[in-house]
């Protein structure tokens, strides 16, 4: 007993917050894990205002990001913090070792092997089916870091410019980070606890003064060229996002015992209740699920912002942009009219580090690699590759149907609409009949639930997928290619058509 109690103290950090967890009746690590956030958020405010560019050196941002980061994670998790740094300790050497050329696989393959360790142990030797705010968490954002660092560091240092995209060579870095700078990007005190993941370029830019300089000739024309001196507060936005997370908080607090997602397999329920009244529950149910998401990333958003990182350039009325590394946009998710539509503002840090590390790279069947490793990163519970395996089916059928059926719908408004209101009610139970496992954790629940359906999504994506005909991606790459192409063409016709009716005029006058 005496070894379990220490084991639990060990692994939920200081036990200072204890009569806080007994009045709320929330678990201790949920408890340390909101008050450190929330402490997060008032030293992001000193952050920015005591400890601001001008008036301090990066040295000194770094050392003071870095140490708040560890005091907060040795708080929230006790000694098993110390996996932070035995993991990017070890990646670091393992780039410095490897050099540039093969650093970003050997990064790739140790930062993902000693996270799955950590899961594997977690989840079967510890605690299974705990959702807790346990370690892992925060080391899966390091891992995202570790990755994209190591591939942005090939990018810049071992390949030719002009195999990069445009988006690598934003992001390329073009020397080899110092041991503190690549463990203030790795534990600073903003991401630490709960990400968002961002790039080592932006983080950089951050603590130096400067946050757009990597990106100009993108803001330059974004903004029209006109030039803004003056640093924009992000007091307003941090503000917002605060008073959202909470709400949101608020609302998970009170529905999600409402609508139990272990309902969903209950026998007496599958057996009495309506098709369509089961439809209806596992959206609800489903739905409730996810505003502890939006807490969690939105509060984070905020204390990024707070300390002035996160800033995107200016929309075209001249307002602030706050949303460089937010990862989520909740109106966006819960609008969605098509699956990709709601993977793109969902975990949308996450989207963009499987896009630079494993889509845009794998020469073979990119989707398929990109839920792999998604599954890989989130953990060792078999539902997440039930998840990310029906996630893949579903993928395929969702662009079959996007690319075959949705032209035939947008000669007309009212088409249009009818369209949006199919395709939305659609994605919407296809995201819940997806996610059921990704909730529910083991293999015998899932399949129930799948049971319960008949497989019916799954065997009808399979049979769109294979009936409905999509280009390859390097053909669809190379038609949009094609139609940029001659939208130049054509606005070089347009604007030389226009030049020569003026000279005419003038000649004329």
């Amino acid at each position: 007993m005496a070894a379990e109690d220490s084991r639990s103290t060990a692994c939920t950090g200081s036990s200072l917050l204890l009569p806080v967890s007994e009045i709320t009746n929330l678990p201790l690590d949920q408890v340390n894990f909101v008050v450190c956030q929330l402490c997060a958020l008032l030293s992001a405010f000193w952050f920015r205002l005591f400890l601001h560019p001008s008036k301090t050196s990066p040295v000194i941002r770094h050392v003071v990001a870095t140490l708040l980061g560890l005091y907060f994670a040795l708080f929230c998790f006790g000694w098993y913090a110390l996996h932070f740094l035995v993991q990017s300790g070890l990646t670091y050497g393992i780039m410095i070792l490897t050099g540039v050329e093969h650093m970003h696989k050997y990064c790739l393959l140790v930062a993902l092997s000693y996270l799955s360790l950590c899961q594997i142990t977690r989840v079967y030797v510890f605690d299974y089916g705990m959702y807790s705010a346990d370690f892992t968490g925060p080391m899966m954002v390091i891992t995202q870091k570790i990755t994209s660092l190591a591939f942005e560091i090939h990018d810049g240092m071992a390949r030719k410019e002009e195999h990069l995209t445009p988006g690598q060579k934003i992001l390329a870095i073009r020397r080899m980070p110092s041991l503190l700078e690549y463990f203030s990007y790795n534990c600073n005190f903003m991401g630490i606890l709960a990400g968002p993941t961002s790039s080592y370029n932006d983080y950089i830019a951050f603590i130096e003064g400067d946050p757009r300089r990597h990106r100009d000739q993108e803001a330059d024309r974004k903004s029209n060229n006109k030039l803004r001196q003056s640093e924009p507060s992000p007091n307003t936005e941090v503000v917002r996002k605060v008073a959202t997370s909470f709400f949101c908080l608020l609302v998970f607090l009170s529905v999600c015992k409402v609508f139990p997602v272990e309902r969903n397999i209950d026998d007496d329920f599958i057996a009495n209740v309506p098709v369509y009244a089961q439809v209806v529950y596992l959206y609800l149910s489903m739905l409730t699920t996810r505003p502890k998401y939006y807490f969690v990333w939105t509060l984070a958003d905020a204390i990024n912002n707070a300390a002035g990182f996160g800033f995107n350039g200016y929309d075209e009325d001249g307002s602030p942009r706050w949303d460089l590394i937010s990862n989520l946009r909740i109106l966006n998710i819960e609008l969605a009219t098509s699956f990709k539509v709601f993977l793109d503002n969902w975990n949308i840090q996450t989207a963009h580090w499987l896009k630079r590390v494993c889509y845009e790279r794998c020469p073979y069947h990119p989707t398929a690699a990109t839920f792999i490793l998604s599954a890989m990163w989130h953990g060792a519970y078999p539902g997440y590759y039930l998840t990310f395996l029906t996630g893949i089916v579903i993928t395929l059928a969702a662009r079959a149907v996007r690319h075959n059926v949705r032209p035939r719908f947008l000669h007309s408004p009212t088409h249009k609409l009818v369209y949006d209101v199919i395709t939305w009610a659609a994605t919407q139970i296809a995201i819940c009949y997806t996610v059921v496992p990704f909730v529910l954790l083991s293999v015998g629940p899932s399949l129930k639930f799948y049971r319960s359906w008949y497989f019916g999504l799954h065997i009808g994506c399979i049979l769109l997928a294979v009936a409905l005909p999509v280009k390859p991606r390097h053909l669809r790459l190379k038609d949009q290619q094609k139609n940029l192409l001659q939208r130049k063409v054509q606005h070089h016709l347009e604007d030389t058509a226009r030049n020569c009716r003026q000279r005419t005029i003038m000649h004329h006058i």
